[in-house]
């Protein structure tokens, strides 16, 4: 392959590599040039491309395969990537506002066609230190176009109070923007589709710390195969990938994988170990430790 003069362009194919590697995607394959002399790469993803729902009680992670890019062939990887309009917006509020039009009415995917009635976008101080990642819109949430207002909700709300803190002061987003039929775990190709708006809204927020509540969100951000009892307990260097931040000094956030909240109603056996994952975000943030739990 001829080497790459262009700084812009070797940046760019640097960055879509990360980007991919991110997601737990490490192998790429390029067939030989066609009749028309243009290069491009084929598809070759198995069945493990695609998720099926698991049981959330269990909050493990899948093995995750490495895949092959698909890349159509009018399409070049080298292209140099284009800016996203808030990238250039200093201003939080009109940075999430333009991510916000970006998603529009959004038909991306196939959850639009199955019952959602609003695409839930994220709520919260805009300029939040700390940041909480669910899996996905419930009924509740599909209704009032929030994340976390039904019974998990209160549960998370009041984990928040317990670190001394007000819902007002976090962010709180889920990794897909609409509500899955019958509250199923998200498919893997809705988590792809969507979750490049949450690694934008990320990169404007520029958290501190990000929590990410359960294995679906801890899957999508981290791409690490690992069940929940070892993905707990530590810290993750975490950059967004796809996006940047308009601010070139932030270097990224602290990420702590903690159980859903959902999964806590369930059982609420494990709410001390959840309460163990957040006393330890606390001491990152310098919060000062309460007396009471949550």
């Amino acid at each position: 392959m001829p080497t790459i003069q262009s700084p812009d362009l070797r940046r760019a194919l640097a960055d879509r590599i990360r980007y991919y590697n991110e997601l737990g995607i490490y192998d790429f394959y390029r067939r030989e040039r066609n009749e028309a002399g243009s290069e491009s790469m084929t598809t070759d993803v198995g069945p493990e491309a695609t998720s099926s729902s698991q049981p959330e009680l269990r909050e493990e992670m899948s093995p995750r395969k490495s895949a092959v890019v698909a890349r159509p062939a009018d399409h070049n990887i080298f292209e140099v990537l284009t800016l996203k309009p808030e990238q250039n917006i200093t201003d939080p509020v009109a940075a999430l506002k333009l991510i916000r039009e970006d998603l529009g009415d959004c038909t991306r995917c196939k959850l639009h066609q199955q019952g959602r009635k609003q695409i839930v976008f994220g709520v919260g101080n805009p300029q939040a230190d700390l940041m909480f990642v669910g899996e996905g819109p419930g009924a509740d949430e599909d209704a009032q176009g929030e994340p976390f207002v039904g019974r998990a909700g209160q549960l998370l709300n009041n984990m928040i109070k317990a670190m001394g803190l007000r819902r007002e002061e976090v962010y709180i987003a889920n990794v897909v923007k609409c509500r899955p039929p019958g509250n199923r775990t998200p498919e893997r190709d809705e988590c792809d589709t969507c979750s490049p708006f949450l690694m934008r809204q990320i990169a404007v927020i520029k958290p501190k710390v990000i929590v990410a509540l359960g294995a679906v969100s801890a899957k999508n951000l981290l791409a690490i195969n690992a069940p929940m009892s070892e993905l707990r307990g530590r810290f993750y260097d975490f950059m967004p990938a796809g996006a940047r931040s308009s601010d070139p000094s932030w270097q990224g956030a602290k990420l702590a994988v903690t159980y859903h909240p959902a999964f806590l109603l369930r059982d609420p056996r494990q709410k001390g170990e959840a309460w163990k994952d957040l006393q330890m975000v606390m001491k990152c943030l310098g919060l000062e430790l309460p007396k009471q739990n949550m």
